[in-house]
């Protein structure tokens, strides 16, 4: 399978895409714990269906140290027992954050409660940011087919 587009064989795609990346090497530096952004990277990915995320985040965070076990229970988090109440606060509010049209609300006050209870102003931040960051991540990889299972650890790094 080839990718539709090379964003980076174009100028704007080269452009904007040197200001998208540094903006996730900026959240990957922030003070939200390392394996928490993985596994957050890897359930929006999920939901969104972008392979070539999923292929990437699972691969980083195994480099990283994170558990066959967790990665692989990632997408029934809610039934895992791996998780601790700060990453599954986590995972609740990427959920929502990135199944905006299905939660007619948006993300639910409980949600943001849940979140605000583990993590600092700065992590909160961090981990919208990182929602938000995943989400467009995903639909730039969907919209041109970007294939999966060739990432190497590092390489964005």
């Amino acid at each position: 399978m080839d990718a539709r587009l090379n964003y980076f064989a174009t100028q704007t795609g080269t452009k904007t895409l040197k200001h998208f990346m540094a903006a996730g090497k900026a959240l990957k530096e922030s003070t939200l714990p390392a394996a928490t952004q993985e596994l957050v990277a890897l359930r929006v990915s999920q939901i969104n269906g972008c392979a070539v995320c999923v292929d990437m985040h699972t691969k980083e965070a195994a480099a990283a140290g994170e558990t066959s076990v967790r990665l692989h229970l990632v997408a029934v988090w809610r039934e895992a027992t791996v998780f601790t109440d700060a990453e599954r606060a986590a995972l609740e509010l990427a959920e929502q954050g990135t199944r905006v049209a299905d939660a007619a609300g948006g993300v639910g006050d409980e949600v943001w409660a849940r979140a605000a209870k583990h993590y600092d102003e700065e992590q909160l931040a961090a981990l919208v940011l990182l929602i938000s960051f995943m989400n467009t991540a995903n639909r730039l990889n969907l919209i041109t087919q970007q294939p999966a299972g060739d990432h190497k650890v590092g390489q964005f790094h």
